[in-house]
Order: C-alpha cells, then structure tokens, then sequence
C-alpha cells in the first residue's frame, strides 16, 4: 500500500471511527440491550443473549431482547440462577426468526449450569489447557463448553457458531468486542480483562464486509472466517493495538451507504 493511500485511508478509518463510536450509537443498535443493566452477569448475559439473535431488522431484535429481559424479571443473573420450572412458561411462546423456545430454555439451563460455578463469561472463552489464547481455538472451546449439557439440541447448535464450519463468527466476534474494548466514548464494555483487544476478530457482517471490500481491505473471493482474519490482518496496520475499533468505521460507512 502507497504511503499516500495508506494516509488517506487512515485518516477516513479513524474519522468515521470517531463518528460511530459515541454514545449517540447504542440506542438503535443491539448493544442496548446489556446497557439496561449495570451488574457484570446481567451485561453478559443479555449481552451475549442480544449478540446471538442480532440477525435481522435491528427494530425487531431489540424488541424481542426486550421481551427476553421482561420474562427474566428485569434481572437476568438473578432469574437464571434462581427461577422455578413455572417460571419458564413465558419463554414456551418466544421466537425470533428460528430461534425458538427450545433454543431459549436451553441457553437459560447453560448459562445456570455455568454461572452456579462461575463468576464471569469470560472463562468461558479460556481453554484451561491452553498454553497460549488463541481466538480461533477460544471460540472452538466455548462452543464446546455452551453445549456441554447432555440435552443440548442439535437445533440450538445453529446459533452459536464455531470457525470449524468456516463461520465468520461475526455474532460471537462482536460480543466479544462489546465485553472486551473499553474507550473513554462509552459504547462497548471492557468488562473483561484476560482477552486483550488485539486478539479480538473483527465482526465481518454484510455491512463491514461490502465497505471493507471496496476500500481494499479483503480480497479473499467468498465470505468466511479466513476472511474475518484477512480483514482483521489489513486494520492492524492502522491500530495493532486495538484493530477491531474500525468496526465502528466500517459499519457505519455500511449503514450510511443503504441509507443514501
């Protein structure tokens, strides 16, 4: 890349990351949805719950996490820990697209399994018998971990994807960039604290991967997760500390170019 486009490209990547990553953003996106709650279990929870079922109209996804939260009381951490088998009726109505009742009440029995034995998500991502983290063998880890239970659904397996299938992972890849960044603008989290920024993947949607492809930034001919790496490869050119900040540049361009 020519020092002259690589300047300009810079400077148009941390101009729109400025622009998108402000509070201003949260309240149409998913990510509002963890910010109802101040508790870190609660944040993930919903955090992780918003992420998964961000396929869609945005209205839509909002609305129905909505739903999710008021059916946990208006306190995930606590409901899922404490609820009675009564209590889960309500969730034998949901849906979103094909995330069914059956995909709830298992995510709901996952996260009570794991959380009666730990404080935060975030081990969930971390191999005890790694010897280095690696993100491409952390997701692999926490979708074998998610579906640990013996009455797991083979139908809820869909929604958690894995690099193994050649997922982008772009659903899990943006939780993770939710719980892990944290800026003085006040968008995404940084709750955790044992995966750094640099070793996030960046979410390759629709969106960022048209923007990304038009500004030279993926070259790789389909969409997978070699893809989500080329591209995450390309932004630690401008940022090697903190990459996946040009999410915010990316997506956004995207949502600015339907919009026109």
């Amino acid at each position: 890349m020519k020092l002259v486009e690589f300047d300009s490209l810079f400077n148009l990547l941390e101009t729109k990351y400025l622009q998108f990553n402000h509070v201003d953003f949260i309240v149409d996106d998913p990510i509002s949805i963890p910010h109802i709650f101040s508790k870190k279990q609660d944040i993930e929870i919903m955090g992780f719950w918003a992420a998964i079922l961000s396929w869609g109209q945005r209205k839509t996804i909002i609305n129905n996490c909505k739903r999710l939260v008021e059916m946990m009381d208006n306190s995930p951490y606590d409901f899922i820990l404490n609820h009675q088998e009564s209590d889960l009726k309500p969730f034998l109505n949901f849906k979103h697209r094909t995330f069914n009742a059956d995909d709830a009440l298992y995510f709901i029995s996952f996260f009570q399994h794991y959380y009666k034995e730990n404080e935060s998500l975030e081990s969930a991502f971390i191999d005890p018998n790694g010897k280095q983290f690696l993100i491409e063998s952390a997701l692999i880890y926490f979708k074998n971990l998610f579906f640990c239970l013996e009455y797991a659904p083979n139908r809820t397996k869909k929604h958690v994807s894995s690099p193994i299938n050649g997922s982008t992972c772009k659903r899990i890849n943006m939780f993770l960039r939710w719980m892990v960044r944290k800026d003085e603008y006040g968008v995404d989290f940084g709750i955790w604290s044992k995966i750094k920024p640099n070793q996030l993947i960046c979410p390759c949607d629709v969106h960022v991967d048209r923007v990304a492809r038009s500004l030279g930034l993926i070259n790789r001919p389909q969409t997978d997760w070699k893809t989500a790496l080329e591209l995450t490869e390309n932004l630690k050119k401008f940022d090697s500390n903190d990459p996946v900040k040009y999410d915010f540049a990316l997506f956004g361009m995207g949502i600015e170019n339907k919009i026109r």
